[in-house]
């Protein structure tokens, strides 16, 4: 039940991040370099989120 928890922790933080980035992106006045550090930090939970769901199962 941990990993499932965690997983869900993750999942939630990874919807809050690209929220985050579509807001970013909108504005005329985006900066580039906060959009691509949010979206390494996105990448980072998917895949910590993959390795959990592979390691369930």
């Amino acid at each position: 039940m941990a990993i499932e928890a965690r997983i869900r922790e993750l999942d939630a933080r990874h919807r809050s991040l690209e929220e985050l980035i579509e807001d970013e992106v909108s504005h005329l006045s985006s900066d580039d370099l906060r959009v691509r550090e949010l979206k390494r930090q996105k990448l980072r939970l998917k895949e910590e989120m993959e390795a959990l769901r592979a390691q369930a199962h």
